[in-house]
């Protein structure tokens, strides 16, 4: 134990390149926070006599505004660790379309809260970081399709009042 010690300290021992000593131990660290703060966050309770489970984000949901912060806060977080270990920028993409979908879902009361029992947006995007957690594994199929149609969807509600002018404009022979 000493002997590594002192060969990290003399700077003999070398970390894999784009990596700095302890970043391993330290992303371990990271990890298990984040997976401790999902799980706190949409699972750490039981409705007795049920499968249902969910956790402290559907409880802070009945508080107007408070509740729809903790999602993307935490959404927040699990995006710098991506970042940090270079998970493919459509995950990343992913995982805060994830966030701002419980968020809007949110913002509907009571059924938004009933939502964040079901979707679960903070345990998805914990297990989005845990899949790409290792370097070279590649996005799936699915997280393309994700991000495709999620900016279709975005597409189409910027679009939508622009195309409504155009229409009355034209159908009221204004233009």
């Amino acid at each position: 134990m000493l002997a590594a010690v002192a060969r990290h300290s003399t700077g003999s021992h070398r970390a894999p390149p784009g990596r700095a000593p302890g970043d391993a131990a330290r992303q371990s660290e990271m990890h298990d926070a984040l997976r401790r703060w999902a799980v706190l966050l949409d699972s750490a309770f039981r409705v007795p006599g049920t499968r249902i489970r969910f956790g402290v984000d559907a409880i802070l949901g009945l508080v107007p505004g408070i509740g729809d912060i903790a999602t993307p806060v935490f959404a927040a977080m699990i995006v710098v660790q991506a970042v940090r270990m270079r998970v493919p920028a459509v995950v990343q993409a992913r995982i805060v379309l994830n966030a701002a979908l419980d968020m809007l879902l949110g913002l509907v009361p009571l059924a938004g809260d009933l939502a964040d029992v079901g979707f679960k947006a903070n345990l998805r995007n914990l297990a989005l970081l845990e899949r790409h957690a290792r370097p070279g594994v590649p996005p799936t199929k699915s997280d393309y399709v994700f991000v495709l149609l999620c900016v279709i969807v975005l597409a189409f509600i910027a679009l939508g009042p622009v195309a409504l002018i155009v229409y009355l404009l034209m159908t009221r022979s204004l233009v």
